[in-house]
């Protein structure tokens, strides 16, 4: 909302004013809002945010004239080289990940549908999951990720059809093979992004703390939830807090809060007896 991390202009009153006009826009058309007003609350606080922005001049265009039409698909594109080092590393960022997805995906059901995942929509869920994961390196891509901001914007427009969710997938294709078309989404300013999705990472949360909820809240489990939670933030926020270990430890529990977590959250369930109250 302030403009985005290293930018010069970073926390102007600016960049906060559209953020805030965004932000209740998105906000308005939420509450207030009927049919498709209210289903397409983001994009059209977006669009609404981006018409203010040109207007301060704050949109460039120059990365849409430099971006090629059509970026045809790579094989392989830096090669293949198998590292033991690297396996392990990734192995283990992969099954944090899913565990992060199998939370993404129990989000989704609960905030769309208002129900929990049935043990095949998990499982289709993980295996799709990591089948992109295999494909998306052979193309050149980066490892994908079930992305909690689409968590949060299901829960808010509450649709979940898969002819919505396979048109997205196709936008995504297009801004992949069309570069002018991907550069035309990165014109965006950060502020119009931050002021449209913080009401986003707001569902997110709340949808978290109602997943957390349908436990019973006993010491047992406040013990599990709220060290994970602690140490999780706190790692990852003071990432020199690992500066003295190897290089790889840092870059496995210092990129994200989800993996040191995840890790005592599953060690913790482990070994705290059953029935400590």
């Amino acid at each position: 909302m302030a403009g985005g991390s290293g930018n010069p202009d970073f926390g102007s009153i600016q960049n906060w004013g559209i953020a805030i006009f965004t932000l209740v826009i998105v906000t308005l058309l939420n509450h207030y809002g009927k049919g498709m007003l209210k289903l397409a609350s983001i994009l059209i606080g977006i669009i609404c945010g981006y018409i203010v922005s040109l207007f301060f001049g704050m949109v460039d265009f120059s990365a849409i004239g430099r971006a090629a039409v059509i970026a045809p698909l790579k094989v392989l594109p830096f090669g293949i080289k198998f590292e033991i080092s690297s396996i392990v590393t990734i192995s283990i960022l992969f099954v944090i990940n899913s565990v992060q997805a199998i939370g993404d995906l129990s989000a989704t059901t609960m905030g769309g549908m208002s129900r929990e995942p049935s043990g095949d929509e998990i499982r289709g869920g993980i295996i799709a999951f990591g089948v992109s994961n295999v494909i998306s390196p052979l193309l050149g891509g980066l490892p994908n990720a079930t992305y909690s901001q689409n968590v949060g914007i299901v829960s808010t427009t509450k649709v979940v059809n898969r002819r919505v969710l396979s048109l997205c997938g196709i936008f995504l294709l297009c801004a992949g093979l069309m570069p002018k078309f991907s550069a035309l989404l990165t014109t965006i300013p950060q502020c119009v992004l931050g002021g449209a999705t913080v009401s986003v990472f707001a569902s997110i949360a709340m949808t978290g703390m109602k997943l957390v909820a349908t436990e019973e809240m006993n010491y047992r489990n406040t013990s599990i939830v709220g060290l994970s939670a602690a140490l999780g933030m706190g790692v990852s926020l003071v990432k020199e807090s690992l500066a003295q270990f190897p290089e790889w430890v840092t870059m496995v529990f210092g990129s994200s809060p989800v993996i040191i977590a995840a890790l005592v959250a599953i060690i913790l369930n482990l070994i705290l007896p059953k029935n400590l109250k």
